[in-house]
């Protein structure tokens, strides 16, 4: 069972478990809420490892053109009934089925979490490759440098692993990709609503 395939078995219990998550994250919100600001009316933008698509309804809400993008076909069928009349599409971060350059932004909120350091440099090149110049990307994930293996996930049979990074790892792969990074943003989990680990929140630019 590979990523793909553990997603598609849990999609239907992760929705349920985090498609209202937004509501209980502030810092996320705040975060999303600027991003917006600054993407609104500029073009298309990717959300990336989209999952049930909460962060794409979100954002669609503020007034910005989303696509959502997912591994899982069973995750995009969750999102695309989730949040009707938005576009999702299955797609794989290594290989994104973008024409170079056409995209304002990307939000990828823990969509790096099954990419090991190693990994990172070609993610970040094919983000950059479908970003405009100016555009802006915003990244989520777990601070460590450890692997949480997952066989259970809400009750589905799954096998991930779950790898935490070091925000200095994250930032060089972004500037090795020609991203300026902006922001740099860290906060300690919400008690009772998330997996307990310290977050970090990166936002860049493409040069």
């Amino acid at each position: 069972m590979d990523v793909r395939d553990s997603y598609d078995s849990a999609a239907k219990a992760y929705a349920e478990h985090l498609s209202s998550e937004l509501e209980r994250k502030p810092l996320d919100r705040h975060l999303l809420n600027r991003f917006a600001e600054a993407l609104r009316g500029r073009g298309p933008v990717a959300d990336l490892g989209c999952g049930p698509g909460h962060v794409a309804g979100y954002l669609h809400e503020r007034g910005v053109t989303v696509i959502g993008i997912d591994l899982s076909s069973e995750m995009i069928a969750c999102a695309a009934n989730l949040n009707p009349g938005l576009e999702f599409r299955i797609g794989d971060m290594r290989a994104l089925d973008f024409p170079g350059g056409s995209l304002a932004g990307a939000v990828a909120f823990y969509g790096i979490v099954h990419f090991s350091a190693a990994e990172l440099g070609k993610v970040m090149v094919e983000l950059r490759r479908v970003l405009a110049t100016g555009g802006l990307v915003l990244t989520a994930f777990h601070i460590g440098d450890q692997v949480v293996h997952v066989d259970d996930l809400f009750g589905a049979r799954v096998n991930l692993d779950f790898v935490f990074h070091p925000p200095g790892v994250v930032i060089e792969a972004l500037r090795s990709a020609r991203f300026t990074v902006v922001e740099h943003c860290e906060r300690e989990p919400y008690e009772g609503v998330e997996y307990q680990s310290r977050r970090c929140y990166l936002l860049a630019r493409a040069d």
